[in-house]
């Protein structure tokens, strides 16, 4: 026969022990472990009991069977898990969000958190996202609940308080370099309704759509998001959410970057007026000035690879303006890959010319009445621009690579969209009032900062982190009266990652 016994050791702890007896008088002691608390204790006997259980029959109903029954571990059966969390990956992402000052933001609301934590981990609708709360280990709010704090959360007040919070954890002071680009997001539907409405589409989509402008730290990192219609031009959303970012943080200056095609001529006197300094993409129609000069000079010679030509453009005495700089890089893997563009595009305009295909959008093609021709000039300018880029400027006494560096940071707020899009799933599909649709993009905005916070500390995208992190979970398991917590053991590139997003707070 074999029994569990305990005994008390030398240091004082309990050692857990089988001892399996015969009838003539001789034992054998099978040492299982020493435990220092109750809990261990109550794990240790459940280890034993199952120990004694293996090649028992089945039909062996001992007077442990109710308790069994229970799985509560006695008569050898398993264990009751009274509990399974992303312990690990929501405490990681909760520990984002409080740094980012965001839980004193929200005034603690537990809704909202949980629909930001939620979007990250799997990005869903309102509803099905109570069920990742749920499948994360956690109790989520009433759908009741969810419901009726949404119009919260679509307030303007609400948005502000939460970007005031992201303008303090980038540290913004005067002159901080800003990025802002547009993006929009289209809607399954045939008719719009005044805000959502048929526009220019950067996914060249005829549904009604709404424009989001997204301003940026210098790094990418969120500041402010602001919904507009569809219809509305991209070069009219930039001046109204740079003022109401500054007037929110009351900011004398910033210094703007954006990329060419979201600057009119108007917009740039506009954003002069508002005493903004600013680091703009150059559109180029002719060949510069000082690029004219250079080739004269040199008319043997390729341009050097990386070489910048500099053009100062004064204000004149009636320019309600500051003097600018304009920069222009050459660059020679821009021209290789401009010029193979232009000679497959010439090369169907003398297909179309020649009869052999259709007349098609093409830019070389010239029509003269019923004529048709290969416009050679345009072709030549093309070759010409082929590599050049253009930068403007009317910061002062700033070298022509810290502009250039500062304009092609710009990448940051394009993955910045990316990530809203892809990763987090912005589109509001399943939104269609107004107010539905600005509470759905404050949830977004907030979980991207917390996702760009995430990536910036650990290294890591935000989908390898959450795919990752998620496969470990922390397990609540009943022994007896006691509950014992038992984790999956981390990997050590998981670890140095978690290390590192909480040694943030600790400083």
């Amino acid at each position: 026969m074999a029994y569990v016994r305990t005994v008390k050791t030398a240091s004082g702890a309990r050692a857990v022990q089988i001892v399996h007896s015969s009838r003539r008088g001789s034992r054998d002691i099978e040492h299982i472990g020493s435990a220092h608390d109750d809990a261990a204790l109550e794990a240790l006997k459940a280890v034993a009991r199952q120990r004694l259980a293996v090649g028992q029959p089945e039909l062996d109903f001992g007077p442990d069977f109710a308790a069994l029954q229970a799985g509560s571990g006695a008569g050898g059966g398993p264990l009751a898990i009274t509990s399974s969390r992303m312990g690990y990956l929501w405490d990681a992402l909760g520990h984002a969000y409080q740094l980012l000052g965001f839980e004193e933001a929200a005034g603690g609301d537990e809704v909202f958190r949980s629909l930001v934590l939620a979007r990250i981990v799997e990005p869903t609708s309102k509803l099905d996202s109570l069920r990742v709360v749920e499948e994360a280990g956690f109790d989520p709010p009433a759908y009741a609940t969810l419901k009726r704090r949404l119009p919260a959360f679509a307030k303007e007040s609400w948005r502000q308080k939460l970007a005031a919070a992201c303008a303090r954890t980038a540290d913004l002071g005067p002159a901080s370099l800003v990025l802002y680009d547009v993006s929009t997001l289209y809607f399954d539907t045939d008719a719009g309704d005044g805000f959502r409405e048929p526009g220019f589409s950067k996914e060249r989509r005829l549904e009604p759509q709404i424009t989001i402008g997204l301003l940026t730290d210098a790094s990418g990192f969120p500041l402010m998001v602001n919904a507009f219609e569809g219809n509305r031009g991209e070069t009219t959303t930039m001046l109204p959410t740079i003022r109401a970012f500054m007037d929110a943080h009351q900011l004398a200056d910033v210094t703007v970057v954006a990329d060419a095609g979201m600057i009119s001529a108007a917009n740039q006197q506009a954003i002069e007026a508002a005493g903004l300094s600013f680091i703009l993409g150059a559109r180029i129609p002719d060949v510069p000035y000082v690029v004219q000069a250079w080739r004269h000079e040199h008319p043997d010679e390729q341009i050097p690879d990386g070489h910048i030509f500099t053009q100062p453009w004064p204000a004149g005495p009636k320019d309600q303006r500051r003097d600018q700089i304009i920069y222009y890089q050459y660059r020679a893997d821009r021209a290789r890959r401009t010029l193979h563009g232009i000679d497959e595009q010439v090369a169907k305009a003398e297909q179309a010319v020649a009869g052999k295909t259709a007349v098609k959008r093409n830019r070389f093609i010239q029509l003269t009445g019923a004529t048709k021709s290969v416009n050679r000039t345009l072709e030549a300018k093309a070759r010409a621009l082929a590599g050049l880029k253009g930068y403007v400027t009317n910061l002062p006494d700033v070298t022509a690579e810290f502009v250039i560096d500062a304009y092609h940071r710009l990448f940051h707020i394009e993955k910045s969209f990316r990530m809203s899009k892809h990763d987090l799933r912005a589109r509001p599909i399943y939104h269609h009032k107004r107010e539905s649709i600005d509470a759905h993009l404050t949830v977004v905005f907030a979980a991207l900062a917390v996702s760009r916070w995430i990536e910036q500390t650990t290294g890591w995208s935000i989908k390898k982190f959450v795919r990752t992190t998620r496969r470990y979970r922390t397990i609540n398991i009943q022994a007896g009266e006691h509950t014992l917590t038992a984790v999956d053991p981390l990997p050590d590139d998981l670890r140095d990652a978690l290390t590192r997003i909480h040694d943030r707070g600790a400083h």
